[in-house]
């Protein structure tokens, strides 16, 4: 099927340092096909590329403030396509959700707590938290059958008097859940009677297929504002990560206070120019775009369970949200992340999103079906 967006064309990316497709085993081998790195292989919206191309031409690049345009461009987002209300002033600009991790662990933690987490999660979680001298306090999500689900009792027994904070990830990377309104109401509950503040990773929250429904967690109740951060950027949804650009929701006047200190302190408050002009086009112009780019991978994570499981005794789900698959290998008895490597496919090895990821692999989706069909043939080959 060809999309009237073009998501089948294939768009040479070698050469332009990218970390997905020259850097490391790309850079001394470019037979290896990379579905690794959580970027997509699809051009932005066109409105995002000729906004750029119009700051671009101005030809001054000086420091840049965001305007109110800007602002309301986020603010119109969040309630026309997640139905929530944002306020300008809980919107603290950031570089990106892992540098607002980074912010938010300094500013309401001390070297030596600890800090909750939900394994197999995001591997930046763990480096961030080790580098900041704080600990890391796994809560490792439920697996039944490849569905996960939190484990609150085991949450409630590990929080004692060090732990401070819990991070959470919304929509869940790697292992694809959009979390139940319900599930995010138990944890807050939780969290919000124990003091625990929860930092909400929701990077991947427009990437949600139907007819599941992300909630941004400042949406709950507004009994929770007062232990709730949320991290979220444009990044993920129009493939626009390199021009560093995100935001933090902060309802509580307090919290925001103390991590705009942090922010200021590092002399992070300024945003590339080409990042600001992208976002608010983004946000202003991109649901079509938006709409089209999740039935093609839609199509595509159906494409690769139907053939893995038909063909292998490799085991998946259908991804609730985000355009990452989590591929259980762990009927087959040998090295599968570097037998894959060594007949020319990269994914994420498992295990670094902690052990409970031992005998998985990542696989990124948001490519040409051309490019998932090499894929498959690859990890069919390696397992037959």
């Amino acid at each position: 099927m060809i999309s009237m967006f073009n998501f089948d064309s294939i768009i040479n990316r070698r050469g332009t340092n990218s970390y997905k497709w020259d850097y490391g085993l790309n850079k001394n081998n470019k037979d290896i096909l990379p579905l690794w790195v959580a970027d997509m292989d699809f051009e932005a919206p066109i409105e995002v590329i000729e906004a750029i191309k119009s700051r671009a031409s101005h030809g001054i690049y000086g420091y840049t403030f965001r305007p109110d345009s800007y602002y309301n461009a986020i603010i119109s987002w969040f309630k026309d396509y997640h139905d929530t209300e944002i306020k300008k002033e809980w919107i603290v600009p950031i570089p990106g959700v892992v540098p607002g991790i980074a912010f938010a662990i300094q500013a309401f933690t001390n070297p030596g707590d600890k800090i909750i987490i939900q394994p197999p999660v995001y591997r930046p979680f763990y480096e961030v938290i080790n580098e900041l001298g704080r600990s890391i306090n796994p809560n490792p999500l439920i697996n039944k059958n490849g569905y996960y689900e939190m484990d609150f009792e085991n949450l409630e027994r590990i929080i004692d008097k060090r732990t401070r904070m819990l991070i959470l990830c919304s929509p869940h990377n790697p292992v694809g859940r959009v979390w139940k309104k319900e599930e995010l109401e138990r944890l807050e509950e939780i969290c919000s009677k124990k003091g625990i503040l929860v930092v909400s990773d929701e990077i991947h929250a427009d990437i949600i297929y139907k007819p599941n429904k992300h909630y941004v967690l400042t949406s709950l109740s507004e009994k929770f504002h007062n232990n709730i951060i949320v991290l979220t950027a444009p990044s993920k949804t129009f493939n626009i990560a390199g021009l560093q650009i995100g935001n933090a929701f902060i309802p509580n006047k307090d919290l925001r206070s103390k991590f705009k200190s942090i922010v200021h302190s590092q002399h992070l408050s300024m945003s590339n120019i080409f990042g600001i002009v992208a976002a608010e086009a983004a946000y202003k112009y991109g649901k079509n775009w938006l709409i089209n780019l999740l039935n093609y991978l839609k199509n595509n994570a159906e494409y690769v369970k139907k053939n893995l499981e038909s063909n292998s005794e490799v085991k998946t789900q259908i991804p609730e949200g985000t355009f990452l698959m989590w591929l259980d290998f762990r009927k087959y008895n040998f090295d599968i992340h570097n037998t894959l490597l060594q007949n020319g496919l990269w994914l994420n090895e498992g295990k670094e999103f902690g052990k409970e990821g031992i005998g998985f692999e990542r696989m990124n989706i948001a490519t040409s079906i051309t490019i998932i069909k090499k894929a498959l043939e690859i990890i069919l080959k390696v397992t037959k």
